[in-house]
């Protein structure tokens, strides 16, 4: 991972220092278990608990010799334990160790990632707020449609934001689960009430059937979670982006004090943020590619899982880590110009109340076909005619025979047309429950 993009808690949680100590952890707790079913000795457990520790570069330097990390870890425990170390990993596989530590390494992360998720929360939704009557018109295909406001669209990220919340939380606790089902997930050496106390104190789930490791799916599914929470950052980013355009300019991006936009033209103001968060949700959808790929190994266990583990779990932790603050920078910082939200309104020329007008005349009993027709005529003369559409449809004798002017005045009132979006802010909101 580019070190510009790591933060120091992260960083932390991904070391070398902190994965051999979760490593430690497990391995102690499994001899304080043991001992407290007479199994090994009490003694022995509490050896182990009081002098139980390990040199990172020790381990490092072992591994370099014997390829193998685990049996590294545990010559460098034993270095400092002493005799008591051998019944550290007494009926053990290492994936026993590896992958019930990885749940507790991974819940470390989840948790600095959900932090940082709801802080972008309630940036989003602080601006929402502010703009929920911020007027802006609407588009579908790239062309004008309806009217809507600022806030409500922010509220339709903050919605996906706070589904991907939630599927952050289902996705750790898919993930805490961990195992001492031994060789070939058959629990031959160690009981299933060892490894239930031992998953109990260390806050984790057992798997209830594993081979020597925990399936993948549910590493993928963490993954897949972290990979939609990038999508809706992207999607957030490239509406920025294009609210930014040159010929739209509803919103920009903070621009600092001696920021620079280009080398060569010294007008620019570019989206670059916005732009790289677009980017870096592209590293993250392969992050869960990847990931979909681990899961089927062959047998009982291979290890073409392990070395790209150690690779995306850091990078797509760090990169989100990321993502979520400079997106919550952002929405904090970001400059709105509701003035130019009702120039570019102005330009269609009322084109957008066509459906009210619409649906006024089928509810005094013309055709819908008829009715569509009628307005369609219209709003197509709005540009050759340099004319409003209110003005062509108050011209035409077929819509003023059916709508008296307080009813045609009411389908031309941008104030009926965002009448609910209080409700929807409301019922949206009504999801905070954390």
């Amino acid at each position: 991972m580019i070190d510009r993009y790591a933060s120091p808690e992260m960083t932390r949680i991904w070391s070398d220092e902190n994965r051999f100590r979760l490593w430690l952890e497990v391995e102690t707790t499994v001899c304080e278990v043991r001992a407290e079913l007479g199994q090994i000795p009490a003694a022995a457990a509490r050896a182990i608990r009081e002098r139980g520790g390990f040199d990172t570069a020790r381990v490092l330097e072992i591994e370099a010799t014997v390829q193998h990390d685990v049996i590294a870890f545990l010559t460098s425990v034993a270095e400092h334990v002493g005799e008591e170390s051998r019944w550290v990993h007494q009926g053990m596989t290492s994936s026993d160790l590896l992958d019930t530590a990885f749940a507790l390494q991974t819940r470390e992360a989840g948790e600095i990632l959900r932090a940082a998720l709801v802080a972008l929360l309630d940036a989003v939704e602080a601006r929402a707020r502010e703009h929920q009557d911020t007027v802006m018109i609407g588009r579908s295909h790239g062309i004008h449609a309806e009217p809507t406001t600022f806030g409500l669209k922010l509220m339709v990220y903050w919605a996906a934001l706070e589904r991907g919340l939630r599927r952050l939380d289902a996705a750790q606790a898919d993930i805490a689960h961990g195992q001492l089902s031994g060789a070939v997930g058959t629990l031959a050496h160690l009981d299933p009430e060892v490894e239930a106390r031992v998953m109990a104190r260390l806050g984790l789930g057992v798997d209830p059937a594993s081979t020597q490791v925990i399936q993948r799916d549910r590493h993928a599914a963490w993954l897949g979670a972290l990979a939609l929470l990038g999508a809706t950052i992207e999607q957030m980013a490239v509406e920025i982006r294009n609210l930014q355009r040159t010929d739209v300019r509803e919103v920009e991006e903070p621009f600092g004090r001696g920021q620079k936009g280009s080398s060569a033209m010294p007008h620019k103001k570019n989206p670059i943020v916005s732009e790289k968060l677009t980017g870096m949700a592209r590293l993250l959808r392969g992050y869960a590619h990847t990931a979909l790929e681990n899961v089927a190994l062959w047998h009982e266990r291979d290890i073409s899982h392990s070395s790209v583990e150690r690779i995306i779990f850091p990078d797509a932790c760090h990169v989100l880590h990321h993502m979520l603050a400079k997106m919550r920078w952002l929405v904090a910082g970001l400059v709105v110009y509701p003035d130019r939200m009702r120039a570019n309104m102005d330009k269609v020329r009322g084109m957008y109340f066509s459906q009210p007008v619409l649906l006024a005349l089928t509810a005094a009993g013309v055709s819908r076909e008829d009715a569509y027709a009628w307005v369609q005529e219209s709003a197509l003369r709005v540009w050759d005619a340099d004319a409003t559409l209110r003005d062509l449809v108050a011209a035409d004798p077929r819509i003023t025979a059916r709508l008296a002017p307080p009813i045609l005045d009411a389908c031309f009132d941008v104030t009926g047309q965002l009448r609910n979006v209080p409700a929807i802010f409301a019922r949206t909101l009504a999801r905070r429950d954390w």
